[in-house]
């Protein structure tokens, strides 16, 4: 143990005092450890993000959306799009029909046009979205306050509203209640008039599009009978797309297939469009394979960094070996062992990489952890990673260390006392 200590001490003693040296020496395994951890947690965290994200959609969701035959094609929306192109109610009531033992609720909504609502100076961006009454429960919206649209405002057409906490914050910046209260919406389609019947909580999503630089400029939904929507601007009715929530019991690929099936039966005939059904699911598991695969690329590239640093390790102490050739030669002179000569330059090797491997440590906690801040999810690599890259740093001290140790073990002591 004490000649363990002593070989320890001289070790950091070469380091202090070439500073610079070591530095450079340690640098590979500083970025290939730290690139390691920063990515490990980040990744961590974004999984952690994704999977949020996708249980706030709905992992039991199914979206079923009307897509161009012609896979070149980069939108329908931009193709000659007809009424009878649409997905139409009566098709939705036949596949609720079909499969009322399977489907929990049918999400039906419309994009109307973009306003803005005012209150004296203050404002409120949103854009006007017709829904039907299941919509909330579909797509796992959280009332604050009142009500969702209702099976009757539909029917009777009314100009009732459902607006979220950012649109309230907004308009009403003093705090005033909002529900029960009338707002002017004014867009492309004239100042509209609605009754608030609601207030809803904005999350953002994976997958919105909605970006602002700050929350007095977020645009947020304003729902409000699918009905109403058409009475103001006179579009044509069915949907682009629909939002299916299955009941907990149903195996999602077997039932995104049949859904898949049955809504394409209508589109037999058509020229220009068909049906994709795709499980929110399923788009989980492409994104986490997505996510894996990149973080497998990442790896490689850090363990190329791994190795770098290694043979810069090795070629350091191969110079070092050439520098005390007199100092090797007069300890084999005096008796000193192979082995003695041998373990003096791994624990050499294995002191610059160790201390490559723990400020590399320290640099990978930092960064990832200013990562998965960024990502709302902050968090500390975990303590296995932690271990595994200080061995790993270790391994690469003993591994890139043992053919110079060996060379300073094998030298002749008359040949290295000679050495100029």
């Amino acid at each position: 143990m004490a000649y363990l200590k002593e070989n320890i001490l001289i070790a950091l003693e070469g380091i202090v005092a070439n500073k610079m040296r070591a530095l450079l020496t340690m640098l590979g395994i500083v970025i290939g450890i730290g690139s390691v951890i920063t990515i490990t947690t980040v990744g961590d965290a974004l999984a952690a993000y994704v999977a949020d994200s996708m249980s706030k959609l709905g992992v039991t969701n199914i979206l079923v959306s009307l897509q161009n035959k012609d896979a070149e094609a980069l939108s329908f929306l931009g193709g000659s799009l007809s009424a009878s192109d649409r997905i139409s109610d009566d098709m939705v009531q036949q596949y609720t029909e079909r499969y009322q033992d399977s489907i929990d609720s049918i999400s039906l909504s419309n994009v109307g046009s973009a306003g803005q609502a005012r209150n004296g100076n203050a404002f409120a961006n949103t854009t006007i979205m017709g829904a039907n009454d299941e919509l909330a429960k579909t797509e796992n919206i959280k009332l604050l306050e009142g009500r969702f649209i209702k099976d009757a405002d539909i029917k009777s057409k009314r100009y009732v509203a459902v607006v979220s906490d950012k649109f309230v914050k907004n308009l009403y910046p003093s705090g005033q209640d909002c529900l029960g209260q009338e707002i002017k919406i004014d867009t492309t389609d004239g100042v509209q008039t609605f009754t608030v019947v609601g207030v809803y909580q904005y999350e953002a999503s994976l997958l919105s599009t909605n970006v602002a630089s700050s929350d007095k400029d977020l645009r947020t939904y304003t729902y409000i009978p699918l009905t109403t929507l058409y009475l103001i601007t006179s579009s044509d009715q069915g949907y682009l797309s629909i939002t299916v929530k299955t009941k907990s019991n149903v195996d999602i690929a077997r039932f995104t297939n049949q859904t898949r099936d049955f809504f394409n039966a209508f589109y037999t005939n058509n020229p220009n469009f068909n049906i994709s059904a795709t499980s929110l699911d399923s788009m989980l598991t492409i994104v986490s394979d997505v996510m894996g695969t990149l973080s497998t690329a990442v790896g490689v590239i850090a363990g190329i960094s791994l190795v770098v640093g290694g043979i810069g390790i090795m070629n350091i102490m191969l110079v070092s070996v050439t520098e005390r050739f007199k100092e090797i030669g007069m300890r084999k002179a005096i008796g000193a062992r192979n082995s003695s000569i041998q373990i003096q330059f791994i624990v050499e090797a294995v002191v610059v990489s160790g201390l490559g491997g723990i400020v590399g440590i320290v640099l990978g906690i930092a960064l990832g952890y200013a990562g998965s801040s960024l990502l709302g999810r902050p968090r500390l690599p975990s303590v296995n990673i932690i271990v595994i890259s200080v061995l790993f740093s270790m391994l690469i001290g003993v591994f890139f260390g043992f053919y110079p140790a060996n060379k300073a073990a094998n030298l002749d002591p008359a040949d290295a006392l000679r050495f100029e």
